[in-house]
């Protein structure tokens, strides 16, 4: 139960040596020094990097989105953080432009509301996502809040308070929204919609893109399930869970660090292959064609981590890997049963990556087979094919492939809107 803080001391310990690693690179990339490398010095410079990288606790980045532009208009975007829950913030990116046309323009674009996964990284890794919908979608984001800086008295979140804060968000929101939800959030937004649905909710948003989540985790090989077959969820909570050490804000309360669900995954993805950090992530990028300095700015929003908490973590691989509770209809909410059958009025478009082995194709699709009362003209999906797992929501093919696949379906089930734009 101390392993959160031996890793606090490790980072601790590294300190000295990660500052002479910066003075290091800073000498050595140096323009006066660059004409003179070699091999070895290469090699020097690629060892700093590794220490100066993994030698500290990287805080949550920021998304910093300023400005986007639309068809060569600059318009202008402000950051807004509205409260939605101890755990969960509400960002809103206003856009707004003196350009007569374009503020029409903005004033008639869908509301779109993005949810990132709550598995162990920060909103921000869908920076790309996010970035690329904001020319034509007015966007809010579900930005979680690290764990381990909620403080116990706040209480819990599990997975029934997350679908039930998504299903207030979307009805803050209003039915003309339009759901974006990556990975584990996959989940959560089939669930909260379908719970809406089954109470008949006003609601209810306009279409639901779902993008490469655990929907049925029975129609492929994934190595979470497999674990959960072997060991049970006590094995889990004793080995995965730790209390968060006492100089932080949520101190004691019970949390699946982020740093360590990252070793978790990198050992049960490429157990046969590499525990090394760079090999992982290049293994979830494969495919991608983005540049070598596109991928470093990735890195490091992959490098950071958040804790989850205990309660959702684990009702969530129980729910979504052991019982596949929407697949075999099970699962309930506020004491009502959640059927995705009950789904009517709310288009569905599943994404998924040929390369994905986190949430491997069909599992995501299986969604289709759930939702039984929505006719052919409101389902589409998406396979992606040479991508990983992190292809489906950033790189070169999530922009020239699944971006504008995303934005077609929008405006094809967003009423009165112009198909067109």
């Amino acid at each position: 139960m101390f392993l959160y803080q031996l890793r606090d001391m490790q980072i601790a310990a590294l300190t000295p040596l990660r500052f002479w690693a910066q003075v290091g690179l800073q000498t050595l990339e140096n323009p006066l020094f660059c004409a003179v490398q070699n091999d070895f010095t290469r090699h020097v410079i690629k060892e700093m990097e590794i220490l100066e990288k993994h030698g500290r606790i990287y805080e949550k980045p920021v998304f910093n989105f300023t400005q986007t532009k639309f068809r060569g208009t600059t318009i202008n975007v402000e950051e807004r953080h509205i409260k939605a829950h101890p755990f969960c913030n509400l960002v809103h990116f206003d856009r707004k432009t003196d350009n007569e046309s374009t503020t029409e323009h903005i004033q008639g674009d869908p509301k779109l509301l993005i949810i990132p996964p709550l598995s162990g990284h920060f909103s921000s890794i869908l920076r790309s996502t996010i970035e690329s919908m904001l020319p034509t979608n007015d966007v809010f984001v579900m930005d979680w809040i690290d764990a381990k800086k909620v403080p116990l008295t706040e209480g819990t979140f599990d997975l029934e308070d997350q679908i039930v804060l998504l299903s207030n968000t979307i009805r803050r929101l209003g039915p003309d929204v339009h759901i974006l939800a990556v990975t584990q959030a996959s989940f959560a937004a089939l669930a909260a919609i379908a719970h809406l649905a089954g109470e008949n909710d006003p609601a209810q948003p306009r279409s639901m893109t779902l993008m490469g989540g655990p929907i049925d985790a029975r129609r492929s090989f994934v190595p979470l399930r497999e674990m959960i077959k072997t060991h049970s969820i006590a094995w889990v909570k004793e080995n995965h869970i730790q209390l968060v050490p006492p100089y932080y804000a949520g101190a004691f309360r019970p949390v699946y660090p982020g740093f360590l669900q990252l070793q978790n995954r990198m050992a049960l993805t490429l157990a046969n292959q590499s525990t090394e950090i760079v090999k992982y992530f290049q293994h979830l990028v494969r495919g991608d064609e983005e540049s070598e300095e596109e991928h470093k700015k990735l890195y490091n929003e992959f490098l950071a981590t958040m804790d989850v908490p205990a309660e959702l973590y684990l009702q969530f691989i129980e729910e979504a890997y052991a019982k596949c509770s929407l697949a075999t209809k099970s699962m309930t909410c506020e004491g009502k049963k959640i059927d995705p059958a009950n789904i009517k009025r709310t288009a569905l478009l599943t994404i998924e990556a040929e390369l994905d082995d986190l949430s491997p194709p069909e599992q995501t699709r299986a969604a289709h087979d759930l939702c039984t009362a929505l006719p052919d003209s409101m389902k589409q999906a998406h396979l992606e094919i040479g991508v990983g797992h992190y292809g489906i929501f950033s790189g070169h093919k999530w922009r020239r492939n699944i971006q504008p696949t995303i934005h077609n379906f929008i405006r094809k089930h967003a009423q009165g809107l112009d198909e067109t734009q």
